[in-house]
């Protein structure tokens, strides 16, 4: 039997797992509330990360750690994970912690041909990881440009009203301040 037949058979297992390895990350009240709470629209994060994880599962046994197929799923994590300022490592650690469960769900020492899967599996899910850090990082980046550019439309919106901005031109009318 080789890593993927038992990563399928497993899947509903694993998938519950690795969820529920994601939901330690949040506080224990979080936590409840992601886990009964099924609405996707009365939980969006729940429901985000549940998919997310299953089309991540999907992508890495049935198409073998494809990175174009896992990118959408990584990318709908990450994205949430980025917003909620989880620093890099234990945003991704969920990529790494998965290696953690499939091992737990191998019984006793793996014979010669699942010990070569083992290998490539593990090598596979850090390439994975170091795919996560880069989305990751792309969706940090896009949070401080949004963030630069409304902190600099703040600042053009109250110099236009204390009226110390002229465009081309315009002339600019100084009130005088009389005592």
């Amino acid at each position: 039997m080789t890593l993927r037949d038992i990563l399928i058979k497993r899947r509903d297992s694993l998938v519950k797992k690795w969820f529920e390895l994601i939901l330690e990350t949040y506080p224990e009240d979080s936590r409840d509330f992601f886990r009964k709470q099924k609405n996707q629209f009365a939980n969006p994060l729940g429901y985000n990360l549940k998919e997310g994880i299953s089309g991540l599962f999907e992508a890495i046994v049935e198409h073998g750690c494809d990175r174009e197929k896992a990118a959408p799923y990584l990318d709908q994590i990450l994205r949430i994970r980025a917003v909620q300022e989880f620093s890099p490592s234990v945003a991704l650690s969920f990529v790494l912690d998965f290696k953690k469960i499939v091992r737990n769900e191998l019984p006793g020492e793996p014979d010669e041909i699942l010990a070569e899967d083992l290998e490539r599996f593990d090598r596979d899910m850090d390439e994975m990881a170091l795919h996560a850090f880069d989305i990751y990082m792309k969706c940090r980046e896009r949070i401080f440009e949004l963030r630069v550019n409304e902190l600099r439309n703040l600042m053009f919106g109250a110099l236009e009203r204390a009226n110390l901005v002229s465009f081309p031109g315009e002339e600019k009318q100084v009130k005088e301040n009389k005592i």
